[in-house]
């Protein structure tokens, strides 16, 4: 553990309609020290100053939720691959540096305050065909509904999207597709899904437009910052869903 002092550039604005800016603190901290750590030292000292501490979004702090979407350095949860912005440790900054911290840009997150946005678009989104039906009873047995181990794989994977929003911070266009296509994925794979299938691509996709997110246009950034690696591969088998669904209807 080594002591270091960082300067952070944040960003800061009263609420949705305000005018925003950026605000440099200088808070001492140590190497082994989360980010989300840092953030809690600094307020710590804004309110002994009397300031207004900055509003930042985080939950369980385990790297599951996703709260802790802030935008470091121009990376989404920061320069750490593969983890949130709890995972973030001081250790990846050098002493003096000045580290920007900013909320997600997009029109589909709109700014509640400073670092905090409101991510209510990818409930609706989810509300919009997210589920399955299954019949009511006693439990099935388990050997009844065989499903590949290929499969179950590939639908665990989609189903660890946390829904954090790091994809459409990345985008360029906004874009939510590899979160709508980690869900629509993690259903169309196994059997309990099957009921509501082709219904639930043209839903997801008709809400994701509705929203006001952009269109993809795969230049692979949402992947490369997915602090859970999902894969890209998703996108594809959401577009096989949809064009399906469309040529059904």
């Amino acid at each position: 553990m080594a002591n270091i002092t960082v300067n952070l550039k944040v960003w800061r604005q009263a609420g949705p309609k305000e005018q925003g800016q950026f605000k440099t603190y200088t808070v001492a901290t140590d190497t082994d020290t989360s980010f989300l750590e840092t953030l809690d030292i600094l307020n710590e000292q804004l309110v002994e100053k009397g300031e207004e501490p900055i509003v930042f979004d985080h939950d369980c702090r385990e790297g599951i939720c996703g709260m802790c979407s802030l935008y470091i350095n121009g990376h989404p949860h920061g320069p750490a691959t593969g983890a949130t912005t709890c995972q973030l440790y001081m250790r990846r900054f050098k002493d003096g540096e000045t580290i920007t911290v900013e909320p997600w840009r997009s029109a589909a997150f709109p700014v509640i305050k400073d670092l905090m946005v409101d991510r209510n678009a990818f409930d609706k989104i989810q509300q919009a065909g997210g589920y399955v039906s299954f019949n009511c009873g006693g439990a099935q047995d388990a050997n009844a509904l065989p499903i590949s181990k290929e499969a179950a794989d590939l639908a665990m994977d989609a189903a660890s999207c946390i829904g954090c929003g790091a994809c459409v911070a990345a985008c360029k266009n906004g874009s939510a597709m590899l979160f709508v296509s980690a869900k629509v994925s993690q259903f169309a794979l196994l059997p309990q899904g099957q009921i509501e299938r082709a219904r639930r691509a043209r839903a997801m996709v008709k809400r994701m437009d509705e929203l006001g997110f952009g269109n993809c246009t795969n230049t692979g950034a949402c992947a490369a910052e997915c602090p859970k690696n999902i894969s890209l591969s998703n996108i594809a088998r959401l577009n096989r869903e949809f064009i399906n669904a469309k040529i059904k209807d």
